[in-house]
């Protein structure tokens, strides 16, 4: 079971549930993998809806890396998630919004 509070989120691979989260050493490898100006800068592009699959994915594997998991792009790409396409982007979105969750908001 996640808890949302601490910045977890529930993902779905091949059928079984991993705990993936934002620490800040995974935010500090995806802002360099992704090369973005800012992590601000990243959360506004899913804000706006100017994603894209990669960014999905980068985001995807650096909270499972966070969370415990030891896979990495290639893993993830070779399984199925659950939801799909849109459950990831949405995964994604909740682990950015969780990542920068201002306590008692």
């Amino acid at each position: 079971m996640v808890n949302p509070l601490a910045g977890e989120v529930e993902v779905v691979l091949d059928g079984r549930a991993h705990v993936a989260k934002l620490t800040l050493g995974a935010l500090a490898v995806l802002e360099a993998e992704l090369g973005a100006e800012s992590m601000i800068a990243l959360v506004e592009r899913f804000e706006s809806g100017r994603f894209s699959s990669r960014d999905v994915l980068a985001v995807l594997v650096a909270g499972l890396r966070g969370g415990g998991w030891a896979g990495g792009m290639d893993e993830l790409i070779a399984t199925e998630f659950k939801g799909g396409p849109v459950g990831a982007a949405h995964a994604a979105a909740a682990l950015l919004a969780r990542a920068f969750r201002i306590e008692g908001t």
